[in-house]
C-alpha cells in the first residue's frame, strides 16, 4: 500500500507564504538601514600616499600613524584616517559646501565621543558619509537620526576592526593643505 501526503491546508500554505515574504523587503527593525558592508582585508602599514578604491575609504593598507580622533575643519589624509578606523573609530565626513548649521550639528554629534573623527571630504557625493572598518552609510543631511545610531553601533570596533581597543589618542593631527 502506498501512502500519500495530504496537500497542505490553507492555514499552513498561508503561514509558508508569510515566512517566504518576510525575508524580502525592508531590513529587520533592529538592523540599521543603508549600511553597505565591504571586505577589505587588514592591510599592511605603508608609508607615502596610498590609493583607495572607495572614497572615503573603509579599510585596507594604511600608514603606521593614525589620526587622533576629534573634529577637524580641514580634510584628513586617508592613510591616517584608515588606520584610525582599524582602531575602532567612526569617521564622519561631509561635503565642504555643507551649510555651517549642519556642520555644527555634526560637531555636536561627535563632540565628547572618544572614537570619532569629523572632517570635510572634497569630492564626496553624499552630504554626509559615516564610515567604520568595512562599513559605510550615506546620509542626505546632518539631521539624519541614523548617524547617531551608526556611531553607537560601530564605534569601539563593534564592526570588527582589526586593532580594536587601541583607541585613537596620541596619533597625528595632520590635515591636508588647502587646495
Amino acid at each position: 500500500m502506498t501512502s500519500r501526503l495530504a496537500p497542505p491546508t490553507r492555514p499552513l500554505a498561508a503561514l509558508l507564504l508569510a515566512a517566504c515574504l518576510s525575508g524580502c523587503g525592508d531590513p529587520p527593525p533592529d538592523r540599521l538601514s543603508g549600511v553597505l558592508r565591504y571586505e577589505y582585508p587588514y592591510g599592511p602599514q605603508r608609508s607615502g600616499h596610498l590609493h583607495y578604491d572607495l572614497a572615503p575609504p573603509v579599510g585596507g593598507a594604511h600608514n603606521a600613524l593614525w589620526q587622533t580622533c576629534g573634529i577637524y575643519a580641514q580634510p584628513l589624509y586617508d592613510e591616517y584616517a584608515v588606520h584610525t578606523l582599524a582602531r575602532g573609530a567612526v569617521w564622519l565626513t561631509y561635503r565642504p559646501d555643507l551649510p555651517a548649521a549642519e556642520v555644527a550639528q555634526l560637531s555636536a554629534l561627535t563632540r565628547g565621543q572618544p572614537l570619532t573623527l569629523l572632517s570635510p571630504y572634497p569630492g564626496q557625493t553624499a552630504a554626509v558619509t559615516a564610515s567604520a572598518w568595512n562599513v559605510q552609510m550615506q546620509a542626505q543631511n546632518a539631521a539624519d537620526p541614523r548617524l547617531a545610531r551608526f556611531i553607537r553601533e560601530f564605534a569601539g570596533a563593534k564592526g570588527g576592526a582589526p586593532e580594536q581597543g587601541l583607541g585613537c589618542s596620541g596619533g597625528t593631527q595632520a590635515v591636508r593643505p588647502p587646495a
